[in-house]
């Protein structure tokens, strides 16, 4: 079972190729300027030679799908459904959150607490079981303030994700644990082999990214 993983949710544009739960290659840059548009199929290319495979080999598609960056969503979405029509592949898509609190779960965490940052005091986030994983509290849009999270206080906590080092500033919990990062390719694996194996396919054609809310562009200054 061999598949592609695409996350393009954040600043980090990330590829990844599986066979079954093995990785066989990841390329993934951290980029200030989303470079998605430029990137993404580069990657793509580079994990197929690192892998040693060809498209024609691929049983799948996967897609971290937000929510986060809406153009990194959108980018992200266009390439997976063209991999999708042009190879006839199903198509797996796993909450880009739940991606980042993977590599978390079952390291004597009592919960996992992913953070995306979505600009001023509100974040994307979700609550995760530490030790099974287990969704606790859905995937939400959230304004910080200094009570926010407070009936955690004597739990062991962490919190992860680009919205973490600002949760920090703002929560009372100096308990908890906080640590940055962005969502990787590599963490949708052994989600997208359980949905594969359920054939928990999402419809490619109807399929829609995890945007949360609606975009909200930047006006331009009157010239005037």
């Amino acid at each position: 079972m061999k598949i592609l993983h695409l996350e393009t949710s954040s600043k980090n544009c990330s590829v990844a190729i599986s066979d079954g739960e093995e990785l066989l290659c990841l390329c993934e840059e951290v980029s200030e300027n989303y470079k998605q548009s430029e990137s993404l199929h580069t990657f793509v290319e580079w994990a197929m030679e690192g892998a040693e495979i060809s498209l024609k080999d691929l049983d799948a598609i996967c897609l971290g799908m937000g929510p986060g960056s809406y153009t990194g969503l959108r980018i992200g979405a266009a390439s997976a459904k063209g991999f999708c029509f042009g190879l006839n592949l199903p198509l797996i898509a796993v909450n880009s959150l739940f991606s980042l609190a993977v590599p978390y779960i079952g390291k004597g965490y009592d919960k996992v607490i992913p953070m995306v940052d979505a600009r001023r005091m509100e974040v994307y986030t979700a609550t995760y079981n530490g030790s099974t994983g287990e969704e606790m509290y859905a995937t939400e849009s959230l304004i910080l303030d200094e009570n926010s999270f407070a009936e955690l206080h004597q739990e062991k906590v962490l919190f992860v994700g680009d919205g973490a080092a600002k949760t920090k500033e703002i929560v009372n919990l100096p308990d908890a644990e906080f640590v940055e990062g962005y969502p990787s390719a590599q963490y949708l694996i052994k989600t997208a082999v359980e949905k594969f194996i359920q054939n928990d396919f999402d419809d490619v054609a109807y399929f829609e990214p995890f945007y949360l809310k609606d975009f909200q562009g930047v006006k331009k200054k009157s010239l005037r």
